[in-house]
């Protein structure tokens, strides 16, 4: 017989299956035993004669396949049951368990579960955080495909940070130093003027920034868009706020069952998110809160009161800040005026998740700008050929996927959004 899945066991009743999974939970009775089995799908309670199955030596985590009937039976986890007739043991623990699966919640400080990632992504809760962060990135591609995007796969092996400075990774590139890639921004740009016109991309990106935060990775998983033919970056925002809605929905109706375990409620967005210039929040922080030590840029400090201020006044999680200091952005940036530019970040719940706006699309302002931000634009000439060529108007956004998973299930820091954790001292497992 073929293996069936957990979930669908309820369309068996009274026939005989092949169950296979892990070991989740054993209770030993005088008679019987039963026997919790776990597979992707969920959870069943296996009921072992004693008489006629010796199951002294099963171990928890053990990986086992189950031969037996499916009976009706009201338990903790569904209403039937497994009566078996044959347990193999595929795989038998070898050692003491270094952290208990079989708990409502694991009860171990994140280093240990970082320590343990493979073992502790078996537990439900955990578990669960990762079939979310699978809704939201089938979500966007989803989305984006029918809005005529073509997704594309850029280098990760770059010669130049598309985001200056000097927060990248040198590595030998044979007789010659390359970086590893901080944004695929400037292959999105490209390939606009490749004539795609609209491009996403979801690939991990590199940051080699010495912090050591509950907020920030060295390795993470960015989601970008790139369009053209737009007026200004609140064609951007306008995209966003509606791929929002559908993250939104998909995350409430698809992931139910998850959200139920996790104890979590997903925001909607029914109105349009509140926009605010950046020197009008800094105005606001000073106002409101008497943050006086703002010179720029926000603190996380100032994104946590700005996300409280729209929470308790505009009744919305989510605030795009627009009109960022032109001295703080990237060279690509479209400035406004002298001192402002056409980008915006997206605060949600008093986070950054999201960096976007307008590109520079005239190849003499992109070179005058590259050089207003002390930048060589020798140094970026297999980018800025192609704005030799004709470009449209164009801008973009990336989203931070960890980020956006962290602050939708509440967790308290962004290593437990992602999968396997990249930071100042982690290079393993």
């Amino acid at each position: 017989m073929s293996r069936i899945m957990v979930n669908e066991l309820k369309k068996y009743i009274n026939e005989k299956v092949v169950i296979q999974g892990f070991v989740h939970r054993i209770r030993r009775l005088k008679s019987i035993s039963f026997i919790i089995l776990r597979d992707r799908t969920g959870f069943v309670q296996c009921v072992a004669d004693n008489n006629s199955f010796d199951i002294s030596d099963l171990k928890l985590e053990s990986v086992v396949e189950v031969n037996g009937e499916v009976k009706t039976g009201e338990n903790v986890f569904n209403n039937f049951e497994v009566l078996i007739e044959k347990i193999n043991i595929i795989n038998s623990v070898k050692c003491e368990l270094p952290i208990e699966l079989n708990k409502e919640d694991l009860d171990i400080n994140l280093e240990t579960m970082l320590n343990n990632r493979v073992l502790s992504l078996r537990h439900q809760k955990i578990n669960a955080i990762f079939k979310i962060q699978n809704i939201i990135v089938r979500s966007f591609r989803e989305f984006l495909s029918k809005e005529g995007f073509t997704e594309i796969f850029t280098p990760k092996l770059v010669s130049e940070g598309a985001e200056g400075g000097t927060e990248v990774f040198k590595l030998k590139y044979f007789e010659k130093e390359a970086y590893l890639a901080q944004s695929p921004q400037f292959y999105k740009q490209m390939m606009v003027g490749a004539g795609f016109e609209r491009v996403f991309e979801v690939a991990h990106v590199y940051r080699a920034e010495e912090h050591n935060t509950s907020r920030h990775l060295n390795e993470y998983v960015s989601m970008d868009f790139e369009m053209g033919f737009i007026e200004d970056e609140k064609d951007i925002m306008k995209m966003e706020e509606e791929l929002l809605k559908i993250i939104l929905k998909n995350v409430k109706n698809e992931g139910k069952s998850c959200l139920d375990v996790l104890k979590v409620n997903i925001p909607i967005i029914d109105k349009p998110i509140p926009t605010m210039k950046f020197n009008e929040a800094i105005e606001l922080l000073k106002r409101e809160y008497n943050k006086n030590d703002l010179e720029g840029d926000l603190d996380p400090e100032a994104e946590k009161l700005l996300g409280r201020y729209v929470k308790e006044k505009l009744d919305s999680d989510f605030l795009f800040l627009t009109h960022y200091p032109r001295k703080k952005r990237p060279m690509y940036t479209m400035p406004c005026g002298e001192e402002e530019t056409h980008s915006f970040d997206l605060l949600f719940r008093g986070v950054e998740i999201t960096t976007g706006g307008q590109r520079i699309h005239d190849y003499d302002n992109l070179i005058k700008n590259i050089v207003y931000k002390g930048l060589s634009p020798e140094n970026y000439e297999s980018y800025t050929e192609v704005f030799k060529y004709g470009m449209p108007k164009h801008g973009g956004l990336a989203i931070g996927l960890e980020r956006i998973t962290a602050q939708l299930l509440d967790l308290e820091n962004i290593r437990e959004a992602t999968l396997i954790t990249r930071d100042r001292t982690r290079l393993t497992p």
